[in-house]
């Protein structure tokens, strides 16, 4: 059942609001883009506030835990699959970051069924904080190909890689460790 909470409560208006995105940025409205840049913004406000209200009100629940990443995924993947199709933004960049955000949710999922949690760092905070403000300027900007909105997407894609490189790394040091710690506790 769902630990009904203000933190799962916006992640799941979180999901919710995928689709309300993905309307209003594909429907032709005269509007739509403004729309669906609000939309994009308050989704990816309530991944900021859902963490902090979870853990400075020590709320954090296994489904906020599963779930919160997962909408993250979900609204950035939406959002990136729908620029495509309306060619604000190469194919070859969504590709790269959903690769990125599948490989590290299946890594992590792998370490945990290992007994290692593979947390967010800072690098992987950076790089949502690079992938949204990247999306928002695609969905917003009156000109998708303009300088500032292509800086954006291209430090969007860098810390994107580094990121995924920097989990993988971090993997294969924690499963490293882990092997080796009932090694190093053995009595002799």
């Amino acid at each position: 059942m769902l630990p009904l909470n203000t933190p799962n409560v916006l992640t799941v208006v979180r999901i919710l609001l995928v689709p309300v995105l993905v309307a209003a940025l594909l429907v032709k409205a005269p509007q739509g883009s403004s729309v669906a840049a609000v939309v994009f913004a308050a989704a990816a406000l309530t991944d900021t506030l859902d963490g902090y209200l979870a853990r400075s009100r020590d709320i954090v629940t296994t489904f906020g835990k599963v779930m919160d990443p997962i909408a993250d995924k979900l609204l950035i993947a939406a959002a990136l699959i729908s620029l495509v199709s309306l060619d604000r933004v190469a194919a070859w960049v969504a590709m790269v970051i959903i690769a990125r955000e599948v490989a590290v949710t299946g890594l992590r999922a792998v370490a945990g069924q290992q007994g290692v949690v593979i947390s967010a760092s800072p690098f992987g905070k950076a790089k949502t904080v690079s992938q949204v403000a990247a999306v928002l300027a695609l969905i917003a900007a009156p000109d998708p190909s303009a300088l500032w909105v292509l800086a954006l997407v291209w430090l969007a894609v860098a810390l994107t890689v580094l990121s995924g490189l920097d989990y993988f790394l971090g993997f294969r040091r924690r499963m490293d460790e882990a092997r080796a710690a009932p090694v190093a506790a053995a009595p002799k």
